[in-house]
């Protein structure tokens, strides 16, 4: 692998990530647009690590070398971080979409690191359509909801 590549992925990762990152620090989330760009870019970096040690190592003699297990790993540690995001307070638990947004960057920045430029794309598209879809509906049936329950109590004139 190449310096280029190298760049052109860390680009890619960073401009993917920064993009859901940057929907979050709008609406003044737990992990905003840094922790995004940040978690994105480190999944990268271990995936090209791994892929390196792969390549590097496949073969030779007492070497075991599986790419998968530090994609596993990444996984896992990113549950703890998304963990530290969910908080609770008087009964009502918030920053499970951030800690689920974290969650999917981390995987974003997996299929960067591996090379698999359409899932990042589509992947992130989807991610995009998921925060402006559903708060629009959302929004919608709250709005319908908050105007139904004012409603109640007043008497209809005929």
């Amino acid at each position: 692998m190449n310096y280029l590549e190298i760049t052109i992925k860390i680009g890619i990762i960073v401009l993917l990530s920064g993009i859901i990152g940057l929907d979050r620090e709008l609406k003044h989330k737990p992990a905003g647009l840094k922790t995004h760009i940040l978690v994105g870019l480190g999944s990268t970096i271990f995936t090209l690590v791994s892929l390196y040690m792969y390549y590097e190592f496949q073969g030779k003699q007492g070497a075991s070398v599986d790419p998968g297990r530090i994609a596993a790993q990444v996984v896992t540690g990113i549950g703890f971080l998304g963990a530290g995001t969910i908080m609770q307070s008087k009964g009502t638990i918030t920053g499970l979409t951030t800690a689920a947004s974290l969650w999917a960057v981390a995987g974003i920045g997996l299929a960067v690191g591996a090379g698999m430029y359409p899932l990042a794309v589509i992947s992130t598209a989807a991610i995009l359509m998921v925060f402006f879809i559903i708060n629009r509906i959302g929004y919608a049936v709250e709005n319908r909801v908050s105007r139904i329950r004012k409603g109640r109590g007043k008497t209809v004139k005929k």
